[in-house]
């Protein structure tokens, strides 16, 4: 079994997903506007370079993506709240990488640095308003 994130967006969806593919070293392998989908599925011509299915390979990994809105995904607008999109390394050089890269433009919520659990860890906000935990393994 694979549990794989999936995360919504409001027409960023591959600008976001082509920034995570560079950040974390992986490949977009899927992006599917809302355009390419059957004759009458678009209501409004102005999603058709929406995403409705993006996803990305990180080794064996993945994160799934879409671009919604509010009147597919009411609360699309609204922060995030209550999950981390969170990386795991033993390279405390490696977390504070993907740490920075993601912090750009975004929000810092706890700097990365070491812990009473781990000698790197921090937690961000991207651009995207994406939350996401960075942490690296063992102490």
């Amino acid at each position: 079994m694979k549990i794989v994130t999936s995360l919504s967006f409001r027409g960023q969806c591959r600008e976001a997903f082509e920034f995570y593919a560079k950040v974390l070293g992986g490949e977009v392998t899927a992006a599917h506007p809302y355009g390419d989908g059957p004759p009458g599925m678009l209501v409004d011509p102005k999603y058709k370079d929406w995403l409705m299915h993006c996803w990305l390979q990180v080794g064996d990994q993945a994160l799934m993506g879409a671009d919604m809105d509010e009147q597919w995904a009411p609360n699309i607008a609204k922060p995030r709240n209550g999950f981390d999109v969170t990386l795991h390394t033993e390279d405390p050089a490696q977390a504070r990488r993907w740490f920075d890269a993601l912090a750009e433009g975004g929000t810092v919520v706890m700097a990365f640095g070491e812990t009473f659990w781990s000698p790197g860890y921090g937690s961000v906000v991207d651009r995207f308003g994406v939350p996401w935990m960075v942490n690296t393994a063992g102490k």
